[in-house]
């Protein structure tokens, strides 16, 4: 593994400038592959060595390199070393390299490679609270709540593998003042009959409806903060409406999810945190901070002169709740419930601000704690649609996924050979989903492209999917070969075969970057990355026809391979398939 090389070279450092081996870790990187040309396999980076100290931060860095580098000797684990322009590079043993990073494979826990890093070692474990997805009760999933259900389950998959305790929370928006405007609408337009033949497509109806009225009807404005006024006081006809709105909303959502290989431990919502947010109105009385406005609305100053410049609202002028009071009521609420030592919220960018002022609202009231809430934001998602035209669920576009992958794979008459060709064409096509949302920055809008997004070649969820189940087959045609333990690592000397030993160099650097900044495209990246070495290596190393020792070497090659395939693809929310 890179560990082992690491440590080596830290070793070599540490006893010549006489330092711990340990601080020289963060300045050894894993040099990325270029596909036509040799490289060196880690760098050393002088400037990182000055600013940490190690070295005087004065003086000449190339000359400190070029002396440094020469200083070091080679031994039976580094083989070449040599300067560069404020580096030094490191090559290291061939037939050690094969045989010390393919040593996991084929035991039990290889699913574990690049985990153990003790790079690591520095980030904080304990329990992780990540709030995401989180759509509205008595609507359709909308796509645009695609994001926050992929990134988040990312992010949950990530720190779970990097052994957190990860507690998954869906937040539901079921309160406020939109089942004002549904109670009030149902009350109006809606039909039982309908409700129970499609019911969140009639709720959606209703609700359409009912904010289109809304827009020129002052009668209708009341009629919903009536409704949501006595669902506050939990007046039995309101309460017993909601429920089973948000009875028939779950149940959909979680059909949803299923098809999208995502599950939640909690199912938590704004309705939870009613009473407490009155709670922490009283909270915020009692310690000064909560002011009444000249509109009569309870706020918190948040400017820093307190003078009233930049202001957060938590009351309306009647009394009732914002978002933002049952937000502020939720945190302390999981604070005390899981005692979480991490909290993460993943939603679109537009909530910034949103998340600023809960956090500073948090330390304002004493909540120490809030300092390791974190909000990951994301950008939209621009010309979602199906053939049928704007598309507005969720669903429609698993669907329109599946369809179209279902014809892409039926063109190249792969589906006879499958046992269930819908199910392979639907987790192919959220592959497809997945790997297009997060190949850029997460804060980045991204225009939707339904053709590039299904392509086999190129860099594409198919892609990653075809060159998993492609080598799945190798390993299935040549099982005889594979089941032998032993294999000669001296044997995978040719160019290929140590670009891609180099490539998995860089696995757990990848998901340290990962883990850093909650990225999925560093991930991607990489893994696009291994599955276009994987094809040139199925050009130029082929199994069939070769000597059993060589066909033995090859095969551990792709098999291990294969393996850190599919544990980024897991990590990612992807499903690999075996075949298709």
């Amino acid at each position: 593994m890179a560990s082992f090389f690491r440590r080596k070279i830290a070793a070599k450092l540490g006893r010549k400038l006489q330092q711990s081996d340990d601080v020289f870790l963060p300045a050894l990187t894993a040099i990325p592959v270029l596909k036509k040309q040799q490289t060196a396999d880690f760098k050393l980076s002088l400037s990182t060595l000055r600013i940490n100290g190690i070295l005087p931060s004065s003086g000449d860095i190339q000359l400190q390199t070029d002396t440094l580098a020469s200083q070091l000797k080679q031994d039976s684990v580094v083989e070449d070393i040599s300067a560069g322009r404020g580096v030094i590079s490191f090559k290291v043993n061939r037939r050690l390299l094969a045989e010390k990073l393919l040593e996991p494979f084929g035991k039990r826990g290889d699913d574990k490679f690049g985990l153990n890093s003790e790079l690591f070692n520095t980030l904080k474990k304990g329990a992780t609270l990540v709030e995401y997805s989180s759509p509205n009760i008595a609507k359709k999933f909308h796509a645009g709540h695609l994001r926050s259900t992929i990134i988040g389950n990312f992010i949950a998959n990530l720190k779970q593998s990097l052994g957190n305790n990860v507690i998954r929370m869906n937040y539901l928006g079921d309160w406020g003042m939109q089942f004002g405007l549904l109670g009030a609408g149902f009350s109006q337009f809606g039909c039982e009959e309908k409700l129970k033949e499609n019911p969140l497509q009639h709720l959606f109806e209703v609700y359409v409806q009912v904010n289109k009225e809304a827009e020129h009807n002052e009668n209708i404005k009341q009629a919903a903060r009536n409704f949501f006024k006595q669902l506050e006081q939990h007046e039995s006809h309101a309460v017993s409406l909601w429920q089973q709105f948000r009875e028939i909303t779950v149940k959909e959502y979680r059909d949803v999810y299923k098809r999208l290989g995502v599950h939640f431990d909690i199912y938590s919502g704004e309705s939870f945190h009613q009473d407490q947010a009155q709670e922490v109105v009283q909270q915020l009385q009692s310690q000064g901070l909560l002011k009444t406005s000249h509109k009569g609305t309870g706020v918190v100053d948040l400017s820093p002169d307190g003078d009233m410049s930049s202001v957060c609202t938590l009351l309306r002028s009647d009394g009732t709740t914002l978002y933002i009071t049952r937000d502020i009521a939720a945190a302390i609420s999981r604070k005390e419930n899981y005692h979480f030592d991490e909290m993460i919220y993943v939603t679109d960018k537009s909530q910034e601000h949103h998340f600023n002022q809960l956090f500073q609202i948090l330390l304002a009231m004493g909540h120490s704690w809030a300092d390791r809430c974190r909000h990951v934001s994301f950008g939209l998602v621009q010309g979602m649609k199906t053939r049928t035209g704007d598309v507005v669920f969720l669903e429609d576009v698993l669907d329109e996924a599946r369809a179209r992958m279902l014809h892409n794979m039926r063109q190249t008459n792969t589906t006879k050979e499958l046992e269930n060709p819908e199910d392979t064409a639907e987790k192919v096509g959220i592959s497809a989903l997945i790997v297009q949302d997060f190949k850029g920055p997460l804060q980045s809008d991204y225009k939707f492209d339904w053709d590039r997004m299904l392509q086999a070649q190129g860099d594409t969820g198919v892609f990653l999917q075809y060159t998993h189940a492609r080598l799945c087959s190798l390993m299935h045609r040549n099982e005889e070969v594979a089941a032998t333990a032993t294999f000669d690592p001296s044997l995978l000397q040719e160019q290929i075969s140590v670009t891609i030993l180099q490539h998995l160099l860089r696995y757990d650097e990848v998901l340290y970057q990962s883990a850093q900044d909650l990225q999925p495209k560093h991930l991607v990246n990489f893994l696009l990355k291994l599955c276009h070495l994987v094809a040139s290596a199925h050009r130029e190393l082929p199994v069939k026809g070769s000597p059993m020792d060589i066909a033995q070497a090859r095969l551990k090659l792709f098999s291990s391979a294969c393996s850190v395939l599919a544990n980024g693809m897991r990590i990612l929310g992807i499903t690999p398939v075996n075949k298709m």
